[in-house]
């Protein structure tokens, strides 16, 4: 099993990574939420639902945020124009599609047993944990998870690790759009039992070229610039998950915001 996750309307490195030859050849491929919210929504979209039946895909809280808004219901996000206008370019076939979408998934995988996928905890589609999030943290977020379930793969946070957190393998593929920390489309395999922590190198001026020409997004070479030529790098990202972790923030994030797709004013934000 292939395992993407928060692809974010970038489909130029989706479909490099969909090429790579052990997601080609994987039984299946599964996205853990976060397809839209990007220059390409639409696109990308349309590009999962050609993989077919090898595709299991997961909703994530963007995806549910642009479904809400398409419907006219407000989520307090009409003051973000890549929201309004991605939630704008989603077709009636692209409605039914996320709604049909689960927000979790359990699935049988030779060599791991019960692996349980969501998109950010299994709780809820917005929740953030880290790598070095605390062991009572993992224990609060896996209370209602059965004890059958030996591995639980996430997304979300856009960095890629994988852990023991309270008895349980934890994994996240990281990001295939718009990824923290190092450049290239992040993602997982897991195959006989060992996870394999993946990652496709990206011409990130191709790859902003490319999407700019194609996209209608308005301002997107901004967007383009802001969230992919000068991404957050992992400790600025840590830093401003932390209070969303039940951390104090630190003196260096309290000085200075980070800058990224998961914050206000550039902050970390998705």
């Amino acid at each position: 099993m292939a395992v993407l996750s928060d692809i974010h309307g970038m489909s130029g490195p989706l479909d490099q990574v969909l090429a790579e030859p052990a997601v080609a050849s994987a039984d299946l491929v599964l996205v853990t939420g976060d397809h839209t919210w990007g220059p390409e929504p639409a696109e990308v979209l349309d590009r999962l639902v050609g993989l077919g039946d090898r595709a299991l895909l997961i909703r994530g809280n963007a995806d549910r945020e642009l479904l809400q808004m398409s419907r006219g219901v407000d989520v307090g996000l009409d003051d973000d124009p890549v929201s309004v206008w991605g939630a704008g370019q989603l077709r009636p076939d692209h409605q039914r599609l996320l709604d049909r979408m689960p927000e979790q998934l359990t699935v049988e995988i030779d060599g791991f047993g019960t692996v349980l996928f969501c998109h950010a905890t299994p709780r809820d589609d917005q929740e953030v944990v880290l790598v070095d999030s605390r062991i009572e943290r993992w224990q609060e977020v896996f209370a209602d998870v059965p004890p059958s379930v030996s591995t639980v793969v996430c997304g979300h946070t856009h960095m890629p690790f994988v852990r023991l957190a309270a008895g349980r393998t934890v994994v996240n593929p990281g990001s295939v759009g718009l990824p923290y920390g190092r450049t290239g489309a992040h993602w997982a395999l897991l195959h006989e039992g060992a996870v394999t922590l993946r990652r496709t190198p990206l011409d990130r001026e191709e790859v902003i070229r490319e999407t700019a020409r194609r996209s209608a997004l308005p301002g997107v070479e901004q967007w383009l610039d802001d969230y992919v030529r000068r991404p957050a790098d992992d400790v600025e990202a840590l830093e401003t998950f932390g209070p969303r972790d039940g951390r104090r923030p630190s003196s260096t994030e309290e000085d200075r915001g980070a800058h990224g797709p998961l914050g206000e004013g550039g902050g970390p934000r998705r």
